[in-house]
């Protein structure tokens, strides 16, 4: 239930998952596909891993990955996100950026518990997905805003 992906497409198999500890592992994108084929599903869609951009493809696009807390604990500094998925499975980011400041912060620093460490941008930093799922290099455009 709580076992991740691996750290990009070209690690398969399956790896001890050191940061959730035993017995929790980190999957590779054929054993994505492997169960996607197994169940004659195209897409797979997850959460409860925090992610920098709010959501990360993984497995050539075949598994999403979706956060949508952003700044998490409020230590993360991370955007979050919403997908709109359409009839024939085009997902459409929607991000989230974090607040400043929250005007009524419920949850204090000191009853919370540890975050569970964010997952690093994939090795291709360069590389950033359009609001259509492709992805180009350099100035990219989610909804209204328009970061480089």
């Amino acid at each position: 239930l709580w076992s991740d992906p691996t750290e990009h497409d070209s690690v398969e198999g399956v790896h001890p998952n050191h940061e959730r500890g035993d017995p929790v592992v980190r999957y590779g994108p054929d054993r994505v596909k492997s169960f996607l084929r197994l169940n004659a599903l195209k897409l797979m869609i997850r959460a409860h891993e925090c992610v920098m951009d709010g959501f990360q493809r993984f497995a050539g696009g075949a598994l999403l990955t979706v956060f949508s807390a952003t700044d998490y604990c409020g230590v993360c500094g991370n955007a979050g996100a919403l997908l709109i998925v359409g009839k024939e499975l085009e997902c459409i980011p929607k991000l989230i950026y974090p607040c400043d400041e929250l005007e009524d912060a419920w949850l204090r620093s000191d009853q919370m518990r540890p975050p569970t460490p964010p997952r690093s941008p994939p090795p291709d930093e360069g590389r950033t997905y359009s609001a259509h799922g492709t992805h180009t290099h350099g100035t990219h455009t989610h909804g209204t805003h328009t970061h480089g």
